[in-house]
């Protein structure tokens, strides 16, 4: 506006030229101005979108890593076994070992990235690859599957955390209401235990450490081969 003023040019209205040409004054001075005032607002622009592009972005969210101890309780059943988690993928070394078709395996190792679970079959150095199911799943999130209300109850404790404990009502796949108390980690919102109201299913975590796991933990082992059934008998012609 002050170089406008300087070259006597009116600068109102969207098309300030109009009022040059009204006033009798130079319409190449107009003109020169007008393309002064183009350049000065795509500066502007220029700077507000290169301060906008500068503004931090919200640091993203780290992956979850972390190790423990597995408490479940199904069917009237306790399990336990080590846990080591990295992300969508983790490793369960189980306490007496869990049965497969080709014997007890004594860890696991659940690759969500891959949707199977591999089970490590010390005594003939192979591994059974199976699709991942449900059941193999561990409860790493908040909310849970089939969620229709969370009530919260108040602050409470979980392996040694912090903790805020939740009622939840859940409806199953098959239609059936069930509910369960939640204890949630204040600092990384996680579960750090769940137990049915019928007390017939938990799962809970202890002695939690949270820190970077090795990758090798989550491969395929070395040494290790993977089963492949053998192919069927030829039938006799």
């Amino acid at each position: 506006m002050i170089l406008c003023r300087s070259l006597n040019v009116s600068t109102r209205g969207l098309y300030p030229w109009s009022g040059c040409l009204a006033q009798g004054r130079c319409y190449v001075l107009t003109v020169s101005c007008r393309v002064v005032l183009f350049f000065l607002t795509l500066a502007f622009h220029e700077t507000g979108l290169a301060q906008i592009s500068a503004l931090p972005l919200s640091p993203p969210k780290p992956t979850l890593e972390f190790s423990g101890r597995l408490i479940r309780h199904v069917g009237g059943r306790t399990l336990v076994a080590q846990l080591f988690v990295k992300g969508d993928r983790y490793r369960l070394e189980h306490l007496g070992g869990v049965k497969t078709e080709l014997g007890y395996a004594g860890i696991s190792i659940v690759r969500r990235d891959k949707n199977e679970v591999w089970f490590l079959v010390a005594q003939r150095h192979e591994y059974l690859a199976v699709p991942l199911k449900p059941e193999h799943l561990l409860p790493f999130e908040a909310t849970m599957e089939g969620e229709t209300e969370r009530t919260l109850i108040g602050d409470a404790e979980a392996a040694g955390r912090p903790a805020q404990l939740f009622e939840v009502s859940v409806t199953a796949q098959s239609g059936q209401s069930e509910r369960y108390f939640q204890w949630i980690d204040v600092e990384w919102r996680i579960p750090l235990k769940i137990v049915s109201t019928s007390h017939e299913w938990s799962v809970e975590y202890e002695r939690l450490v949270f820190s970077k796991q090795p990758g090798y933990y989550f491969d395929e082992p070395i040494g290790y081969r993977r089963w492949e059934p053998p192919p069927p008998p030829l039938e006799k012609g």
